[in-house]
C-alpha cells in the first residue's frame, strides 16, 4: 500500500530531517516567513504533515497541533517543541474532534495518496472560519527538483504527484472548498547573497515571470451553504455631510434589512441644514425606527465618520451607505443576502461593471478607479474591479479583527475603502463584488478632492505594495 511505503520512508529520513533543512535552509526560511505572513500570531494552527514541527513553531500558534504519518518524525517533534501538541496520524482518516483557525499543509500532497479524500478529511477540523492554507511545487519545476535529489542536495521523497494549479483547486473544489486567494514564491530557492533576496521579492512578482516561480500556495475555506437559514440584525452607518436633501430619502426608500435594523448618521461639519435634518427625522420616525445621529466633532473625513459608525454599532452586520443616494437603496438587500449566505465576507459595490448615469463619475475618476482596481487585482491575488464603491457590508467580528490590525499598514486613508479592502486581505477574508447602476447626485455635490484625495490613494497603494506583495 502506497501510504504505508510513504510511512515507512519518512521513518527512515526522520533523523536526517535536520541536515537535509540545512542544506536548504534558504528555501525553509522563506515557506516559514510565507505561513508567518498568511497566519495572524496566536491563532490554533494545525498543521498536517508537519514533520519536525519547525513550520508550526514559527507561526507563533496560541494552541498549535501538529500530525504526521511518520512516528518517528512526531517523536522528535515533541523532543523539540514541548509547548506544542503532535500527534501520529494519517491524513486520509483524521480522528481530530477539534476546529482550527488554520489548518497547513506544506509540501505535503505530493505524498498523498488520495488527495481528494484527504482534502475531505479537513472538514473534520475546520468550521466556515477557518483557512486553509497549502502550498506545493510547481510542475514546471519536477526534472529540476527531481536531479538536484540525484546529485544529493535534496532529501530523497518518494514517487510524487504532480499536480497544476488547476489540479489543486480542481480538488478542493470536489472537497467542498474554495480558493480565496493564490499565488506564486521562490524563483531562485538558493541563497546567493544580494542576489536571491532582491530577484524573490521584486522580480518574482511581477506578471509572467511568477508562472516560473518554484512554489505555489493556496489560501481556501469551506465553500458556503447555497441557502442558510440565518438571519442577522443589521447596522446602517451613514456618513452625512452637505446632504440635507436626501436624509428623509433615505429612510423611505431603504428596504428592512435583517432581524432588526438600526440607522447610524454619522454627520461630519456640513455647511447646510444636514444636522437639523437628522434631528427632525429621528422625532419623526422614533415610533418606527432606530435612528441614532453621531455628531463627528473634531474628526473629519469620510473614514473617521464609518469607524465612528462602527464603534457604536451594536449589530451583527454592518452596512457602509453613502448618503448622496448614487447607488441604489434597492440593491441593499443584495449585499446583505451575499454576506448572510456567507458568499463573501467583505461585500462591496462594483460601479464599472453597468452603464453609469451621465455626469455620475468624471472621465479622469474612471481612469484612476480602473488603474486601481489593477494594482489592487495584483496585491490582493484576488480579482477587484472597483476600489472606492462606499457601498460596503461585513459582520462587525470581522471588522473588529481589521481594526486591531490597522497599524499594519498605517493610518491616512481618507475614505475607509483601501482600510478595509486591505485589512481584509490581510485576514484572508473572501472579498466579492456586486455590479450595481452607479447614479448622478439629485442633491448637493461631491466631498471628493480629485487630485489631493488621488495622491493619498496612491501613497496607499504603495505602502500596500510593500507590506503586501514585497515583504
Amino acid at each position: 500500500m502506497l501510504t504505508e511505503k510513504v510511512r515507512q520512508h519518512f521513518n527512515v529520513v526522520a533523523v536526517s530531517r535536520a541536515k537535509w533543512k540545512k542544506k536548504a535552509k534558504y528555501y525553509h526560511d522563506s515557506l516559514e516567513k510565507l505561513y508567518s505572513f498568511l497566519i495572524p500570531k496566536l491563532s490554533r494552527v494545525l498543521e498536517i504533515g508537519c514533520g519536525t514541527g519547525d513550520l508550526l513553531n514559527a507561526t507563533s500558534p496560541s494552541y498549535g497541533m501538529g500530525i504526521d504519518i511518520a512516528e518517528r518524525m512526531i517523536e522528535i517533534a515533541r523532543k523539540k517543541y514541548q509547548r506544542l501538541r503532535f500527534v501520529q496520524m494519517d491524513a486520509q482518516a483524521l480522528t481530530i474532534q477539534e476546529k482550527f483557525d488554520y489548518v497547513i499543509l506544506s509540501d505535503v500532497i505530493g505524498n498523498l495518496e488520495d488527495i481528494q479524500k484527504s482534502f475531505d478529511e479537513l472538514h473534520k477540523v475546520a468550521n466556515s472560519n477557518t483557512r486553509i492554507v497549502i502550498t506545493y511545487y510547481n510542475t514546471l519545476w519536477e526534472p529540476i527538483l527531481n536531479l538536484i535529489e540525484r546529485v544529493g542536495l535534496k532529501m530523497p521523497q518518494p514517487p510524487q504527484n504532480w499536480l497544476s494549479q488547476e489540479d489543486i483547486e480542481n480538488l478542493l473544489k470536489l472537497a467542498n472548498f474554495e480558493v480565496i486567494k493564490k499565488g506564486t514564491l521562490i524563483l531562485i530557492p538558493l541563497k546567493i547573497p544580494f542576489i536571491s533576496n532582491f530577484i524573490n521579492k521584486f522580480i518574482a512578482r511581477l506578471p509572467l515571470i511568477k508562472h516560473l516561480c518554484l512554489v505555489q500556495y493556496f489560501i481556501a475555506r469551506q465553500m458556503p451553504y447555497l441557502h442558510s437559514n440565518s438571519d442577522y440584525s443589521v447596522s446602517l452607518i451613514i456618513p452625512a455631510r452637505n446632504e440635507a436633501g436626501n436624509i428623509e430619502r433615505i429612510l423611505k426608500e431603504v428596504p428592512n434589512l435583517g432581524t432588526k435594523m438600526e440607522y447610524i448618521f454619522i454627520e461630519g461639519h456640513s455647511k447646510d441644514n444636514t444636522k437639523n435634518e437628522i434631528e427632525r427625522i429621528i422625532k419623526k420616525y422614533k415610533e418606527k425606527k432606530d435612528i441614532i445621529l453621531i455628531d463627528q466633532k473634531k474628526g473629519i473625513g469620510k473614514a473617521d465618520a464609518v469607524r465612528l459608525g462602527f464603534d457604536v454599532a451594536k449589530h451583527e452586520i454592518c452596512v457602509v451607505f453613502d448618503a448622496d443616494l448614487t447607488v441604489s437603496p434597492a440593491d441593499l438587500p443584495k449585499f446583505y443576502q451575499s454576506l448572510r449566505t456567507r458568499k463573501g465576507e467583505l461585500v462591496q459595490g462594483s460601479r464599472l461593471v453597468y452603464p453609469m448615469e451621465h455626469q455620475a463619475m468624471k472621465f479622469l475618476n474612471i481612469i484612476g478607479n480602473k488603474l486601481f482596481s489593477i494594482a489592487f487585482s495584483f496585491l490582493l491575488d484576488q480579482p477587484i474591479k472597483d476600489t472606492l464603491c462606499g457601498t460596503k457590508a461585513l459582520f462587525r467580528k470581522d471588522y473588529e479583527k481589521i481594526k486591531k490590525n490597522r497599524s499594519y499598514f498605517g493610518d491616512f486613508d481618507p475614505f475607509g475603502d483601501y482600510d478595509l479592502i486591505f485589512g481584509a486581505s490581510k485576514l484572508n477574508l473572501k472579498i466579492i463584488e456586486i455590479p450595481i447602476r452607479y447614479k448622478a447626485r439629485s442633491y448637493g455635490t461631491t466631498n471628493i478632492s480629485r487630485f489631493t484625495h488621488g495622491w493619498l490613494l496612491l501613497r496607499m497603494t504603495l505602502i500596500a505594495a510593500k507590506k503586501l506583495k514585497f515583504v
